[in-house]
């Protein structure tokens, strides 16, 4: 009787052994480690159909607001292209994106796991080309020209940075509560990157990493005093770069009086447009096509400022589908992780995670700067926006989120991954 009361004991802390991240995801609602598993639709199928159908929605979504978005540029003066040119390139930029995320979907994630230190030093190298022999547009030099091509190597560094701090906490996870071992590598690495997208200037590309990074870490079981600490350092840095940088303060400024008239014409002017394309479009907006606001009064309307151009023409029911179509994959990608480590594998489960931390901090990020709810920044909608680089990284990643989900069905089939 007591062996075997002993026996069920020992069976039970095999399937509830601390693991990372364990805690926080039992907060975020995601069950514990037997409900991961028992989860009916994780054993069904080769991959998730339902993750794949929602990522292929928005990202023909996005095609046809680019289309709708870019169409009256090509009677501005400073492109002087045809009307479907954005069209055209938009596409070929998807069919480029679909093929590397098919090729990274058929690599298993021991193989990645393998690459990653060797992906983030590529990675930081073209960081560091792109300031030798980059393209520079309105100030900014973030783009490699690859012929009609252009590549922006932040981007990359997004799906690197996943990679490697996902292979940073598995290695050093037994050590991660320290901070001489367990934390101050990962921070230099994110102040030699902070450095290079700095020299840009890019400081979306750099909060989106560092959030990654961050998140990643939390997940894989930092100490939560050093986590703390390594926010409180992030939140004064980023204030610092603000406040030693003039235009980034003004944009601070006219983020608080928009409607100010100091600032409606000047930093605030962007944000001034994109309430007005959102106010115009009320409930179920003016059509599709019929925005005026795109009529070169809203600036970068087919990159940053897409919500307010689906706010105007497809009006309030459009924009909630889109946050719930993010909101659904953000909470699909933190369960399928939650299964992989529940499966003892951790770096398949912090990758799937930080790819959600990845495409919810973009999306909340570009969302609450068209809507008025932050300053305004740089970052495009992850697969909506348009941006050759950006649907690169993103179906990347989220290729990765469906190869980490393919593997967990095969192990919970009995397979091997």
């Amino acid at each position: 009787m007591i062996a075997a009361w002993r026996a069920w004991l020992a069976s039970r802390d095999r399937r509830r052994r601390p693991i990372a991240g364990d805690g926080v995801l039992a907060l975020a609602g995601l069950g514990s480690t037997s409900v991961a598993l028992q989860r009916p639709r994780a054993a069904h199928g080769a991959f998730d159909g339902a993750l794949a159908a929602v990522v292929l929605a928005l990202a023909l979504f996005g095609t046809v607001m680019v289309y709708s978005a870019s169409i009256s540029l090509a009677d501005s003066p400073r492109y002087e292209v045809s009307p479907t040119h954005f069209l055209l390139r938009h596409a070929l930029a998807l069919a480029v994106a679909f093929a590397a995320a098919a090729v990274t979907f058929a690599m298993p994630m021991r193989v990645w796991q393998r690459l990653a230190p060797l992906a983030f030093v590529a990675a930081l190298a073209l960081l560091v080309l792109v300031l030798l022999v980059g393209k520079g547009t309105l100030g900014a030099k973030r783009w490699i020209a690859f012929g009609p091509l252009n590549l922006q190597p932040s981007e990359l560094m997004k799906v690197a940075c996943v990679l490697y701090a996902a292979d940073f906490a598995v290695r050093r996870q037994q050590v991660l509560h320290l901070f001489g071992r367990g934390f101050l590598p990962m921070a230099a690495a994110m102040f030699v990157v902070g450095g290079l997208l700095l020299l840009q200037p890019d400081l979306g590309a750099f909060g989106v990493i560092v959030a990654i990074a961050m998140g990643i870490l939390f997940l894989g079981g930092v100490n939560a005093r050093i986590f703390v600490a390594m926010m409180a350092v992030a939140a004064i840095a980023i204030g610092a770069v603000i406040a030693a940088s003039p235009w980034r303060a003004q944009r601070i400024l006219a983020y608080w009086n928009v409607w100010d008239p100091e600032y409606v014409q000047g930093k605030g002017y962007q944000l001034s447009h994109s309430l007005i394309a959102f106010g115009r479009g009320e409930w179920f907006g003016v059509g599709l096509g019929a925005s005026v606001e795109k009529l070169h009064y809203l600036p970068e309307a087919h990159t940053d400022f897409i919500l307010a151009v689906i706010g105007e023409e497809l009006g309030l029911v459009a924009v909630l589908a889109v946050i719930v179509a993010f909101y659904w994959l953000i909470r699909r990608a933190f369960e399928i992780g939650r299964q992989a480590v529940a499966l003892e594998r951790t770096f398949a489960g912090l990758v799937a995670q930080g790819v959600g931390l990845w495409i919810g901090v973009q999306a909340f990020v570009n969302m609450g700067v068209a809507t008025g709810l932050l300053p305004t920044k740089g970052l495009t909608l992850p697969l909506v926006s348009y941006g050759g680089s950006a649907l690169l990284a993103t179906l990347v990643a989220l290729a990765l989120l469906l190869r980490v989900d393919f593997e967990n069905r095969r192990l919970m089939r009995g397979g091997g991954a």
